[in-house]
């Protein structure tokens, strides 16, 4: 036998060739069958789903066409199918005659609905502002970049207020008593309430119209100053004196309103007032003694405050009760039923009624004064109580006016009550209770010409004091 050899990689690579080139040629020569057949299969099911969709398509086609054409060959109109349906009913109902016959039904028209917002009656009628005192007050406002409730809540009483009040028909014939003498003085008194410490109020009462914020602008420092100088400028009688809430501040503004009420006496010639402050302190004689002849040329102002709550603090509130204010006033607003729902969650009827007793306390020689709005579902009953609980903290003035609705997002009116209504209230607080002044109207508010009133007022006590002189004398005699 031949000598075995070992095979080289020449061979190996020869055999190899010979043994993988007749599949590699027969794998070659069957994929093109291959791709031909799947490609033939995706092409048919192809066409036979989209010959499906068309057989589908071709039925709806179908359907439609043979429904329009019934609905063509129909002649039967909208009139007629109701007619027709009518007269089937009135076949069934023949064909049971022996049923008991029922009367058609006749719908009616549901009834209106209330508006929310009350039409207002005609005696809400409001004096136009065109007076030139109503412009000279506001442009004083205006440049010293004042503020005013009357503005900022939207008060209908601005012309009637700030212009002063016409003179009464035969106003020219004045006789020669004290009382007429005062009123002829007095006539005309224009009023102005200044709102201090800005025009952005802490709390968000559902009555107020002024605007709300959690953290309002800074206060003024020289507002103390502009205040005095535009009210004494003026010339009035009579000033108010409110403030917004600033429950942001640590004295919640209560050293700010005692700071502006005593410049404004400074000012104005008036001293210390009903408080217990003197203007003079700190000064030396030289000063004292320019400062009284200027007050010689100078008319004494009546100050009112309109003040907050201060959260109830009582330290607080005999800072601004011994300022020198002649009146200090406080709201309570309404009944104390209504309270939690017409007023800020901070303020209350208690905490009101603190206040105002506080008040007398520290300063018993201030007149006490608050306001009552009428027209948001109180009863007569609950107004009574509440005169009673201001009388019995020895509340000296009360106020009675009509719940105007600033907007769609405050509280709406419930009544409106009758200027007669107004004048019973009146009558009943100042004869039945004891208040020694009640202003009470439809467009009364807390300061609407409180001078005039306040001045009338003044004016009958002192009539009274000369009537109960002439009777004593005339009883010793």
């Amino acid at each position: 036998p031949p000598p075995q050899t070992k095979p080289t990689m020449a061979t190996l690579h020869h055999y190899s060739r010979a043994f993988f080139a007749p599949l590699l040629k027969s794998s070659c020569r069957q994929q093109p069958s291959r791709l031909i057949s799947s490609t033939t299969t995706t092409a048919a099911a192809a066409s036979s789903s989209s010959s499906v969709a068309m057989d589908v398509k071709v039925q709806k086609f179908s359907r439609l066409q043979s429904l329009k054409s019934e609905l063509q060959q129909e002649d039967a109109s909208l009139h007629d199918f109701v007619t027709s349906d009518n007269d089937n009913i009135n076949n069934t109902i023949n064909s049971n005659h022996h049923l008991p016959q029922q009367q058609p039904i006749k719908r009616k028209k549901a009834p209106p609905r209330p508006a929310k917002i009350l039409p207002k009656p005609s005696w809400l009628k409001a004096v136009p502002a065109t007076s030139p005192k109503y412009h000279e007050l506001r442009t004083t406002v205006r440049s010293l970049g004042l503020a005013t409730v009357c503005e900022e809540a939207k008060c209908p009483n601005i012309g009637d207020c700030w212009g002063g009040a016409p003179p009464a028909k035969g106003s020219n014939t004045i006789s020669n008593t004290e009382q007429d003498e005062l009123e002829q003085q007095h006539y005309g008194t224009a009023t102005a309430t200044i709102m201090i410490m800005g025009d952005t109020c802490t709390r968000g009462c559902s009555f107020c119209a002024v605007k709300t914020s959690r953290k309002p602008p800074p206060l003024d420092p020289n507002e103390p100053q502009k205040v005095a100088e535009a009210v004494t400028s003026w010339g009035l009688d009579y000033v108010v004196l409110t403030s917004v809430d600033r429950d942001d501040l640590v004295d919640q503004g209560a050293g700010h309103f005692r700071g502006v009420v005593q410049r404004l006496k400074e000012l104005s010639g008036g001293g210390a007032g009903g408080g217990e402050g003197d203007a003079s302190n700190g000064k030396n004689d030289d000063e004292n003694n320019n400062d009284n002849n200027n007050k010689k040329n100078k008319k004494a102002i009546i100050v009112e405050a309109l003040t907050p709550d201060f959260c109830g603090e009582l330290d607080l509130v005999t800072q601004v009760a011994t300022s020198g204010l002649d009146v200090y006033a406080h709201n309570i607003e309404t009944v104390e039923r209504l309270t939690p729902r017409v007023r800020d969650r901070r303020a209350g009827y208690q905490q009101t009624l603190s206040v105002l007793r506080h008040v007398k306390t520290v300063n018993p020689n201030v007149l006490t004064k608050t306001s009552i709005m009428l027209g948001l579902g109180e009863t007569d009953e609950e107004i009574r109580t509440t005169m009673q609980d201001l009388r019995n903290n020895d509340v000296d003035v009360v106020t009675f006016g009509q719940y105007l609705q600033p907007s769609r997002r405050h509280l709406p009116v419930k009544e409106y009550v009758t200027p007669d209504k107004f004048e019973e209230w009146r009558i009943e607080a100042e004869e039945q209770f004891g208040f020694r002044y009640c202003a009470s109207g439809p467009l009364v508010r807390s300061s609407y010409k409180a001078g005039e009133f306040f001045l009338k007022n003044m004016v009958r006590e002192k009539k009274r004091e000369r009537e109960a002189v002439a009777a004593a004398e005339a009883a010793v005699v």
